[in-house]
């Protein structure tokens, strides 16, 4: 597979601008998610127009270059304006042919991003996406005049780039495995829990319904905190991840989980959580009901691997 992505507009043709300008911010975009996707093996040219002087010349010169290119997709990096506002006003992609991607594409970038997901947008007035000779979107990461949105795509930049890449790369295998942890392991979560507060919340995971599939069908009698609401009996694994190769988009995917392995039991688990911390000299928290069937107790070595593609 391989990708050809720009950011849009140029350095001297800027773009919309308002709490952050769109130019800068689609020239930090553009590489980041070109880095993420040459770490998944996508061929990947990036571009940027620093020549032309008229919309017309950087139309045609970011168009020009796309289809210069031996490749299989192209992908435009934009960020929307409209009316300054305080509030939110999210993300949306844009397309003429590729309807299923585009709309992929927006609900991966709104899920990382935590951002107003405005869907696809079938759009036949657009120069890039009439003149390039591939499949093409147009990505509106968010709205630089919309404060929620810029604050929630500064806090979230890593994740909505890995996002990005994940919806345009090939999918995971077991082969992928970015991330590996051995040594000594502990229990955590669930009402019974008391090395949590009561109203202790999780890393990556912000509601009931980001992943209802580890929770408690109902909150605990005197809590509030989502790592009281985990399902003992559920299996998952909290570890030390690391946010730059495993993004916190990536370990809320219900499709990909870890494998943990002590002796001969191997047994797949969902990330749930970071930790445990440092001090502690443990690699792994484990749910209660994931440690009975392994057949272990604190303190026992376990391995993690992650990730790999969930079963049924």
């Amino acid at each position: 597979m391989k990708v050809v992505i720009s950011s849009g507009h140029g350095k001297y043709v800027r773009g919309a601008s308002g709490l952050i300008d769109e130019v800068d911010e689609a020239r930090k975009v553009v590489p980041r998610v070109a880095q993420y996707l040459r770490d998944m093996g996508v061929e990947v040219i990036e571009f940027h127009d620093n020549t032309s002087t008229t919309q017309n010349e950087n139309l045609r010169t970011i168009v020009n270059f796309h289809n210069a290119q031996s490749r299989d997709l192209d992908v435009s990096v934009h960020f929307n304006a409209y009316v300054p506002t305080s509030g939110a006003r999210g993300t949306e992609v844009l397309y003429v042919t590729q309807v299923e991607l585009a709309t992929r594409m927006s609900a991966a970038i709104a899920e990382a991003g935590r951002l107003v997901n405005r869907g696809s947008h079938k759009r036949t007035d657009l120069y890039f996406l009439n003149n390039t000779k591939k499949p093409a979107i147009l990505i509106e990461v968010c709205f630089v005049d919309a404060a929620v949105d810029v604050k929630e795509y500064q806090e979230n930049f890593d994740a909505i780039c890995d996002a990005i890449a994940l919806t345009l790369g090939p999918p995971l295998t077991d082969k992928d495995v970015v991330a590996t942890f051995y040594g000594r392991c502990s229990s955590f979560g669930g009402p019974k829990d008391m090395g949590v507060s009561p109203t202790e919340g999780l890393a990556f995971i912000y509601s009931y319904d980001e992943a209802p599939h580890l929770f408690l069908p109902s909150q605990p009698p005197g809590t509030t905190g989502l790592a009281r609401r985990l399902n003992p009996e559920v299996f998952y694994v909290a570890c030390r991840w690391d946010y730059n190769r495993t993004p916190k988009s990536m370990l809320r995917e219900k499709k990909l989980m870890a494998l943990v392995s002590a002796g001969d039991k191997h047994l797949m688990a969902w990330p749930a959580d970071w930790g445990p911390n440092s001090s502690t000299g443990r690699v792994a928290d484990l749910s209660p009901g994931l440690m009975s069937a392994l057949g272990i107790i604190t303190d026992d070595n376990v391995e993690v691997v992650y990730p790999v593609e969930a079963k049924a």
